[in-house]
């Protein structure tokens, strides 16, 4: 089973008691929850500049990435598979994993601040943090080219 529904099961399933999530969902104005990172999936946050670019190539690459996030200020976050925090040693990525939580905006209903750039869809895809590196790399030397060339 994938859409809506389904991703608002997968994500809820990390919550502490995720019927109070999926109650606050619904009824939060706001329609984001505060969820814990570091059970199903990490996120991995780039500035927009590099993030954006990032997902450009991805999507060339992959059909379906994992789940990508956009947090409204400059800063976009892509799931990729717990665990990936604790190793990722990337500079100017900031992530989130094991002990932290972070806003996640109710799956197929726009917010004001938070919103879903590739909505999660139920399955469990996350995006490869392999895959993920190498098209950082490749969005990072278009960004230095265009650098280069408006010098």
């Amino acid at each position: 089973m994938t859409g809506p529904k389904a991703a608002v099961e997968w994500l809820a399933s990390v919550a502490p008691d995720p019927e109070a999530c999926r109650w606050e969902w619904e009824r939060n104005p706001r329609g984001i929850a505060l969820l814990p990172a570091g059970r199903a999936w990490d996120v991995l946050i780039l500035p927009g500049e590099l993030g954006y670019p990032t997902l450009d190539v991805l999507t060339r690459v992959i059909d379906q990435p994992g789940p990508v996030v956009d947090f409204g200020d400059a800063r976009m976050g892509f799931f990729v598979p717990a665990g990936t925090a604790a190793r990722w040693l990337g500079t100017g990525v900031r992530t989130a994993g094991h002990g932290t939580w972070i806003v996640v905006p109710y799956p197929g209903r726009s917010t004001g601040g938070v919103r879903w750039l590739v909505p999660p869809d139920g399955s469990g895809t996350l995006t490869d943090p392999a895959l993920l590196e190498l098209a950082m790399h490749e969005a990072a030397a278009g960004l230095a080219g265009n650098e280069d060339r408006r010098r």
